[in-house]
């Protein structure tokens, strides 16, 4: 079942010279996780923006969950998105973990006992019971953004964004992060929309989407996108190091994922 769908979508800012998105249509169907790609300036920040309900559309259509993202359904909109940010420290505003995991639990009405069922439940999904006390700005990168994730969880979200979520981790954090990710689309069927620069990132992607200055120049699995290296590299955008070392030991061009290779690398 499709559940987004992005049709004719263009934005311009006043003070540039060009179209930061132009004529963007796309879908996405309900528990796939689809990876935006693209380097600075390729309108991944825009985009997300727009499916997230943070600006407004100017042109073309963007339908989540069968409410259109217009001015009007915002609040809808962010019952039904939930988005994870770059800097986790943006998004902070309790005291201790757990007070941090309910405030938008709290924004929303949620009952006293299903706000403390839900916390203590997202905390527990993302293994974060034994911080639930402790100070957000003390604990390490990863264990914030796996905060940040318990408290976009826990309002029940259909869709998930993860913008840039890993860039701030070091390698080991990025997978563990990803891998908690991994784990939670699949447990509770959420769709993922993650906007990356990072091929590396989107081995677990069910399709990948690549903008180029504003447009949408490629679109499908892993497996057909990593078989034009060699226009990924001319737009800006480097290798998976997994794809390189398949070449090296192989010789072969095409680039073909399954558990067997995924568990030798």
């Amino acid at each position: 079942m499709t559940l987004i769908e992005v049709s004719g979508l263009s934005h311009r800012y006043e003070e540039r010279e060009g179209n930061a998105l132009t004529d963007i249509s796309f879908s996405v169907a309900q528990g796939e996780w689809v990876s935006i790609v693209g380097h600075n300036g390729s309108g991944k920040s825009t985009l997300v923006k727009l499916l997230g309900a943070i600006i407004p559309v100017q042109h073309g259509s963007i339908n989540v969950s069968g409410i259109e993202v217009i001015e009007a359904n915002w609040y809808d909109v962010h019952k039904t998105v939930g988005m994870v940010f770059q800097n986790p420290d943006n998004q902070f505003v309790g005291a201790t973990v757990e007070d941090d995991v309910a405030f938008g639990l709290e924004n929303h009405g949620i009952s006293y006992d299903e706000m403390h069922r839900r916390v203590d439940d997202v905390l527990r999904t993302v293994s974060m019971s034994h911080m639930k006390t402790h100070e957000p700005h003390h604990l390490s990168g990863g264990q914030k953004q796996r905060m940040a994730i318990a408290g976009v969880i826990a309002l029940r979200p259909d869709v998930i964004i993860l913008d840039e979520a890993t860039a701030m981790l070091d390698p080991e954090g990025r997978l563990e992060i990803l891998n908690v990710i991994r784990e939670l689309q699949q447990r509770l069927k959420l769709t993922v929309i993650a906007i990356t620069h990072d091929l590396e990132e989107t081995i677990y992607a069910d399709r990948i989407l690549v903008l180029e200055q504003g447009q949408l120049v490629m679109a499908g699995t892993p497996e057909a996108i990593f078989e034009q290296g060699d226009r990924l590299t001319a737009i800006g955008l480097d290798l998976p190091f997994s794809m390189k070392v398949y070449h090296a030991l192989t010789g072969k061009t095409e680039f073909v994922l399954d558990e067997e290779l995924l568990a030798r690398l």
